[in-house]
């Protein structure tokens, strides 16, 4: 199918390439590859992506090979957001950008590394992985002749800026290049809740898994419960292994059920037309209904208490921050124990008459969010153990 025969097919509000606002550096359009699917290849080949493979979700990478990690669930959230945008015709490869983007600027560790660099990070201007997204997309990757970064089209990186949750929140945004006052395409807000939607359940799958949550407590959760009592009628006779399978099957086929629909009625209720009103709209109109928000909101409080603070996370989670801490304070103390490009790096600020303080801790931040959890471990050990190898 054709870009033109298949934008044709999409909904009005839909965005359409001839809607982008471009790349920073104006490059040959593709005759076989719309804008979006471009952005979307640059993205599976870059670095940063494959490192998501050793990146923690919530367990970390050397706990078990059948966890999430952040490679697995982006696959996972872009999978959600195609389904989504597919059913509302809307344009799935610029959804699908954006979700395999959201996590590239991800610390090792998950969250407890994210709050750890943000910490020692404060006095220089603080780290926030949704910025480090759009500094690895913009700046960090070096794979082009031509540029740096991945000089991905405007709306995938307004996705990457825009994307938030209860544990991400946007912050210090350049206004000059990015109107935080405008919606962003429904596109990137149906990657932003396809996020939700993948975590929340996968993390009751990988918690079961770990055997931190317990079938019993879980079906007190009224959108688990009301589904595994579906699946225990379906399929009396198979393992609860099987039951618990099928029950987050239908919880994220409810989730998504329910935003088409939700989102489809705030449409119509706000009279959303074009591509232009979807930008000047108020309020996101990607959302859940409000009884579902409600589920979905009693089970996020339930994975926090239940697994999020489980003793084997919080061990981990205090390890991590002290990995994370004492590598960063070492890099500031003795730059000259970074690696070469990171050498390189302070000496061409320092001959343009730039390396601050702030400059030095950017470039050391830039380096420890790069990591992989395994990577990080073994760093620490060559830092801070005698006995081991440089």
């Amino acid at each position: 199918m054709s870009q033109k025969t298949y934008e044709s097919m999409l909904a009005s509000y839909a965005c359409r390439t001839a809607y982008s606002r471009g790349r920073v550096h104006d490059e040959p359009e593709s005759p076989h590859r719309n804008p979006y699917q471009r952005d979307r290849d640059r993205i599976i080949h870059s670095t940063a992506f494959r490192r998501l493979e050793y990146k923690t979700q919530v367990f970390v990478n050397h706990e078990g090979d059948h966890y999430r990690t952040r490679l697995t669930h982006s696959i996972e959230v872009a999978q959600i957001a195609r389904s989504i945008c597919r059913s509302m015709h809307l344009h799935e490869d610029l959804a699908e950008a954006v979700a395999l983007a959201h996590d590239l600027g991800h610390t090792p560790f998950g969250h407890s590394g994210q709050d750890a660099l943000d910490d020692v990070m404060n006095p220089y201007g603080g780290f926030e992985h949704n910025r480090q997204s759009l500094r690895i997309v913009e700046e960090l990757e070096h794979k082009y002749a031509a540029f740096t970064g991945l000089n991905l089209s405007y709306e995938t990186r307004e996705g990457i800026v825009k994307h938030h949750s209860a544990y991400d929140t946007p912050k210090n945004i350049d206004l000059a290049h990015f109107n935080l006052h405008e919606q962003p395409a429904l596109e990137a807000q149906i990657g932003n809740l396809a996020d939700e939607i993948a975590y929340n359940n996968h993390d009751i799958d990988d918690g079961y898994r770990a055997g931190m949550l317990s079938v019993e407590d879980l079906k007190g959760l009224e959108l688990f419960g009301s589904n595994y009592e579906k699946a225990e009628a379906e399929f009396p006779d198979v393992s609860e292994r099987l039951k618990v399978n099928e029950t987050v099957r239908h919880m994220i086929n409810d989730l998504i059920v329910d935003v088409i629909e939700e989102t489809t009625s705030r449409i119509e209720a706000m009279h959303i037309e074009t591509f232009d009103d979807v930008r000047m709209a108020t309020t996101p109109l990607v959302g859940f209904s409000k009884h579902v928000r409600q589920m979905n909101g009693e089970m996020k409080k339930f994975l926090f208490k239940h697994m999020y603070r489980h003793y084997r996370v919080a061990r981990m989670a205090n390890k991590a921050e002290r990995v994370i801490r004492e590598i960063f304070e070492a890099y500031m103390q003795c730059p000259a124990m970074l690696p070469e490009n990171q050498q390189l790096e302070m000496s061409e600020a320092k001959s343009a008459g730039g390396l601050t303080d702030s400059r030095q801790a950017r470039i050391i931040a830039d380096y420890i969010a790069g990591m992989t959890d395994r990577y990080a471990l073994e760093e620490h050990e060559r830092l801070f153990n005698v006995n081991a190898r440089p």
